[in-house]
């Protein structure tokens, strides 16, 4: 059984109008159904984090790598050889 990350769903059918849907679920994001199987997620731009993104210096790059170097170096070498 599939578990729903939100509490409002929609019917394929329903989303020839998904402007209906939109406004029944009140902003919050609708599963789409078909055939009671989850297809997707209709998430109105409301619900989404609008935060300004930012990007990773080359120092932070450089440091995330260093950080995890030992714990990824395996696969790293396993990888060489293929």
């Amino acid at each position: 059984m599939t578990r729903l990350l939100t509490k409002h769903i929609a019917t394929m059918t329903e989303m020839r109008e998904p402007h209906k849907v939109l406004e029944r679920a009140n902003g919050e994001p609708v599963a789409i159904l078909k055939n009671s199987a989850v297809v997707g997620y209709l998430v109105p731009e409301s619900a989404v984090n609008k935060e300004e993104h930012t990007y990773a210096t080359e120092e932070e790059i450089l440091a995330h790598i260093a950080e995890t170097q030992e714990e990824v170096q395996p696969v790293l070498d396993y990888l060489k050889d293929k």
